[in-house]
């Protein structure tokens, strides 16, 4: 990460997710049983607020709630959005792009009372195909999804849909012939 960004970079959030790797497994498992749940029904309150930063604002706690209940989920990664993570599964295996495709089209689409649902099943996608997630990233994306521009999906979006580098490749050569 470059130092630019790395100046740009929530300190609320950096702290959030330092709190949330120093926790221990059990802590982990705790938080993990209350993924896809709303803050009004966690039975880890007592820990989700042990490992929020000081002057995070009530209208932002479910945001950070919501993350901390995924973090167990998946490994952490250094860099990239959840559009890349998914760019990444989807350039793995090139048959699995159609239904791919419907489930980012599906979460982008989602109000933030869905995207509770939809992340936790995207974040466990996934998992399951060994994919880290930047979760300082995500936190940043979840504390900003009801941009009025959009501007979370639009990243993911933009991610998501570009071209793998064989078909760039590809696509040069053939302007190349055809010159």
């Amino acid at each position: 990460m470059t130092q630019k960004n790395e100046e740009k970079r929530n300190p609320h959030v950096a702290k959030f997710i330092s709190n949330l790797a120093a926790l221990d497994t059990g802590e982990k498992a705790q938080l993990k049983r209350d993924a896809g749940k709303d803050l009004t029904e966690a039975r880890s309150l007592g820990l989700f607020y042990r490992l929020l930063p000081f002057g995070t604002t009530i209208e932002k706690e479910n945001a950070y709630f919501l993350v901390a209940t995924l973090y167990p989920i998946a490994e952490p990664a250094k860099s990239g959005c959840l559009g890349d993570a998914l760019f990444r599964v989807r350039d793995l295996d090139p048959k699995k792009n159609k239904g791919l495709n419907q489930r980012i089209k599906i979460l982008l689409d989602s109000d933030m009372s869905q995207l509770v649902f939809r992340l936790r099943q995207t974040i466990r996608f996934l998992k399951s195909q060994r994919v880290p997630v930047n979760w300082h990233e995500l936190t940043e994306d979840i504390l900003n999804w009801n941009s009025p521009y959009r501007s979370v999906q639009k990243k993911w979006a933009r991610a998501y849909f570009k071209l793998p580098m064989s078909t760039i490749d590809e696509s040069i050569e053939l302007s190349e012939i055809s010159n």
